[in-house]
């Protein structure tokens, strides 16, 4: 657990790792010098919890290998200080890695906590590819940082760890390179809560994430012989993908002349900037609302 100022959700945080049914676990803690109470609360747990302070603050990637190379544990997880876990997480987790040496992350879905208190899952399709699905990943990448789980082994395969040159996108880097060399498993089900609220850097910086993405391209270039080349297609759509997650985020802010604009550059290269371009006219709030609500219905109809 990384933390910079996190009091505000911090004691659920944590207490949805307490309430693990799977309980050979610790936590790291790199309080990132924090001034409000969250060393406090913190170091309010038993030694399970393992606290540790910077001097000063520095960037997040940094402050992440920092808590890496106190983690004792053959299996690391990561959990953000707003975001929760559900119990049999690790319970559900851990034995994948047991039962197969050549796994080195396993992932699953996630529901999003929206500030208005609806609850929606991350993806509607809740099955997601398994095995060595770097070329998927390139395509569409999918990984949310709170469901994932790596093994220590194949953390230390790697000549480098999270890249302290992003701020953003440092997790999507580091489980790429994983995924290149290992295989992955998709785990069904949910075991994670994000939380969405105007505070998330995503929202805060969305416009640098492309630039990190690009870098991230540039970066796996350079590592692997023929990338460009070999993952041609995949580049165009991983491209794509980020774009639209930078109109969706200009939407979500208020920006809607803005998220337009950016939309209409891509119309004819992918379809669903279409419907985006058309809600787009609404606010986003008013969308989300009405997307929930189709869904309840939907989960009604089906359950009847």
């Amino acid at each position: 657990m990384n933390c910079l100022n996190g009091e505000k959700y911090l004691r659920e945080a944590i207490e949805s790792i307490y309430f693990q049914t799977y309980t050979d676990w610790e936590i790291v803690f790199w309080d990132n010098a924090s001034s409000d109470k969250s060393g406090e609360i913190a170091k309010s747990y038993d030694s399970r919890l393992r606290y540790f302070r910077g001097n000063q603050t520095i960037p997040l990637y940094a402050a992440r290998n920092l808590a890496l190379k106190q983690a004792e544990g053959k299996y690391i997880a990561f959990l953000d200080t707003d975001d929760l876990w559900l119990p049999k997480k690790l319970e559900w987790q851990v034995p994948l890695f047991e039962n197969d040496k050549k796994i080195g992350l396993v992932y699953s879905n996630v529901k999003i906590l929206e500030a208005n208190g609806s609850i929606r899952m991350m993806r509607r399709n809740n099955r997601q590819p398994s095995g060595r699905i770097f070329r998927q990943l390139i395509r569409h990448y999918n990984i949310n940082l709170q469901t994932a789980m790596i093994s220590r082994t194949a953390l230390d395969s790697l000549k480098d760890w999270f890249d302290e040159l992003l701020n953003h996108a440092g997790d999507t880097d580091l489980f790429l390179r994983i995924a290149h060399d290992w295989d992955l498993k998709y785990l069904p089900g949910v075991t994670a809560k994000y939380r969405e609220h105007g505070e998330n850097l995503s929202l805060k910086y969305a416009e640098d994430i492309p630039v990190e993405l690009e870098y991230i391209l540039g970066k796996l270039s350079n590592l692997y012989k023929d990338f460009r080349k070999e993952y041609k297609k995949e580049i165009i759509e991983f491209r794509m993908r980020a774009q639209k997650g930078l109109t969706v985020s200009k939407w979500r802010s208020g920006k809607n002349s803005e998220a337009r604009l950016l939309m209409l550059h891509h119309l004819l290269s992918m379809r669903s900037f279409i419907l985006l371009y058309l809600l787009s006219f609404f606010p986003y709030e008013v969308m989300s609302s009405l997307r929930n609500n189709i869904l309840k219905w939907l989960q009604q109809l089906k359950s009847s």
